[in-house]
């Protein structure tokens, strides 16, 4: 954890409560798009009760454990959570997670609101249960227009977003993905503030909200941020996609032992810069480099003439001179180097925990740092059933209730 002053540090170990202390999430959702916002929320001291299938969450198999059903992904997705397991096939389980619902604050799930529907979960059916139910709708597509019903995945998201094509546009060739799951992760942070300010409006007015977060939209709301451009205006004031960004010379540079990122973007940057390299003139001699709007007409110049000046110095040499001009810079490093950073050991990012089933692991720590508030993992990722018998008892179940809700399976699998 980042050090503290020391006039901080009482307030830091003596108070316990966390934003979301005494707030209750029924979960249903799987793979990332909803783990990631529902683990947020569970970060931020929600019970995140989530619930699964018989077969389990899709990301338990997702990357190489040392115990077959805790994938690597699954577990960074749903720590502080607690698991249970339902057939939502069994009308007992349906009735039981009513149950469930009716002692909630919020219900997420990522399943298509028909079929929700269809297993009685629908919109109207929350609300009988609980009048004020927050229902937050996770959908690849925004629900009143034609794509509805269409499936929905990263990939294809990016590709229909138009982020796809901006490789394309910047690299010349063929489109390509972002090589992560972008659109699951940031449509999942959305959702999770779409959460939190329809939890500030129900206890505001009383009501239930119901709250829908489209992947599809989300991601074109984001692409277009930065490259709607000219056509914000109606005529049309110039062309779409952001010049700077779009260049084909935008890279990190190659200097004389590997590779650096940096951004010599303001004037203060080039104001110090060019005079350090030996060009204190170049602004008044080259009209291409004499001020922003200049330079933005000229980008594939200007980063050519970047390009040129680093491969004359190794990266320790640049680094120093861009770091003592205040100019923003790194090295381009590996996913190795990034968990051994050692920035990322200060602050605590990577965090050693002990998982009672897979044994010590890596954790990925929230990255907002609260004042006198621990966000940690108070809970490790549950095994497959592991609270099933838990939240049922405090549903006000017997062992015969139980034994009718969950049939012989579901509870939870015994630790090796």
């Amino acid at each position: 954890m980042k050090p503290m002053p020391d006039s901080d540090r009482t307030a830091a170990t003596t108070t316990s409560q966390r934003p979301l202390d005494g707030v209750r999430v029924v979960d249903l959702t799987t793979i990332i798009f909803g783990p990631s916002c529902t683990q947020i929320l569970a970060d931020y001291g929600a019970d995140v009760v989530k619930i699964e299938a018989p077969d389990g969450d899709f990301s338990r198999h997702a990357g190489s454990s040392p115990v077959a059903g805790m994938g690597p992904m699954y577990l960074n997705l749903n720590r502080n959570k607690r698991g249970v397991c339902l057939d939502l096939r069994r009308p007992a389980a349906v009735q039981a997670l009513l149950r469930l619902i009716a002692t909630a604050d919020m219900f997420i799930s990522n399943v298509r609101p028909a079929g929700l529907a269809r297993l009685g979960l629908g919109y109207d059916q929350l609300r009988a249960a609980k009048p004020d139910i927050v229902c937050i709708s996770l959908v690849g597509y925004g629900q009143s227009g034609p794509y509805a019903h269409q499936p929905a995945v990263d990939d294809v998201l990016q590709a229909g977003s138009g982020m796809s094509d901006l490789f394309a546009i910047s690299q010349g060739g063929a489109p390509s993905y972002v090589p992560m799951n972008v659109a699951d992760r940031l449509a999942g942070t959305v959702a999770a503030h779409a959460a939190l300010a329809a939890l500030i409006m129900r206890d505001r007015t009383g009501d239930s909200q119901h709250v829908e977060v489209p992947m599809f939209e989300t991601m074109v709301a984001t692409v277009m941020g930065d490259h709607l451009m000219g056509a914000s205006f109606v005529p049309e004031a110039g062309p779409m996609g952001y010049s700077r960004i779009l260049s084909r010379d935008r890279q990190p540079f190659k200097t004389a032992d590997g590779y650096i990122s940096t951004a010599i973007y303001s004037e203060k940057h080039w104001q110090a810069f060019l005079p350090a390299i030996g060009h204190a003139n170049l602004r008044e001699t080259d009209q291409r480099f004499a001020n922003a709007p200049s330079r933005a007409k000229h980008y594939p110049e200007v980063y050519r003439f970047l390009s040129e000046q680093f491969r004359q110095r190794g990266s320790g040499e640049w680094l120093e001179l861009l770091s003592s001009l205040d100019i923003p810079c790194s090295r381009v490093v590996s996913l190795q180097d990034v968990v051994a950073d050692p920035h990322l050991k200060a602050v605590d990012m990577f965090p050693e925990v002990r998982h009672p089933t897979v044994g010590p692991m890596r954790d990925i720590r929230m990255p907002i740092q609260w004042k006198g508030v621990e966000l940690g993992t108070r809970r490790p990722a549950p095994i497959m059933g592991q609270h099933t018998e838990e939240v049922l008892r405090e549903l006000g179940y017997d062992e015969a209730g139980i034994e009718a809700v969950t049939g012989s399976a579901a509870r939870a699998v015994p630790q090796p």
